[in-house]
């Protein structure tokens, strides 16, 4: 199945095309428009620097139901003892740094390049996107970021640097999108990490229909 390029027009063809593994076009840009075309539509970028900008629709998409959390008996002693700090939408732009440079066991690079940072921050200064901070003695030592439309959230990448904090922030993601009544945070892939922590995966075509009833939702824009 040939992979759609796509036009400058900011338009996207229907993502039950894409092909096996989950592409479905390429080139385009990361303006603001098209970022939120593609997530309303179940599209996500995702590329190496040294590749043109890569349009994914997988099937299936692993997503996290708020209420489906699973919480070990080990982070729920790590959030029970409290040392430390969780705040929403302070310093997005360390967090995504972060998320493109620190570490991952198994990882080698990182997708997140410059044009996804300087994309992703604009959609966080039009209220669109939002970061989750851990803090350890006022050191960001932990968290995650993504892009919320209607009650959805599209989770992009998190982060550690100290043990469970990157849970952390998932945990305090939940109950804030929970007590919002959201439907659903798209984790995109199956990992192992997301899945136990209580992600699970569903057919994309039952995805798109949950997007669409999420999508008729107001989005909470601004700082969370």
């Amino acid at each position: 199945m040939p992979v759609y390029q796509l036009p400058d027009q900011i338009i996207f063809p229907n993502p039950e095309d894409a092909d096996p593994s989950g592409l479905l076009a390429v080139g385009g840009d990361l303006s603001t428009e098209r970022l939120v075309l593609a997530y309303a539509s179940g599209i996500f970028p995702w590329y190496s620097e040294d590749e043109p900008i890569l349009w994914w629709s997988p099937d299936p998409r692993m997503i996290l139901y708020p209420e489906k959390l699973i919480v070990s008996k080990s982070l729920a002693q790590v959030i029970r003892n409290k040392n430390y700090e969780v705040r929403f939408d302070t310093r997005f732009e360390e967090v995504i740094n972060a998320c493109s440079t620190v570490a991952r066991k198994g990882e080698k690079g990182t997708w997140i390049n410059q044009e996804m940072m300087d994309a992703y921050t604009i959609l966080h200064i039009k209220g669109l996107a939002h970061s989750v901070e851990v803090y350890m003695d006022d050191q960001l030592v932990g968290g995650l970021y993504g892009v919320s439309l209607g009650s959805a959230f599209f989770g992009e990448s998190m982060f550690f640097m100290e043990p469970n904090a990157s849970k952390i922030a998932l945990y305090y993601l939940v109950q804030k999108t929970r007590n919002w009544n959201f439907k659903f945070i798209d984790a995109q892939i199956e990992t192992s990490h997301m899945k136990s922590l209580g992600a699970v995966n569903i057919p994309r075509s039952r995805f798109l229909k949950m997007l669409n009833d999420a999508l008729k939702d107001e989005t909470k824009k601004g700082k969370w």
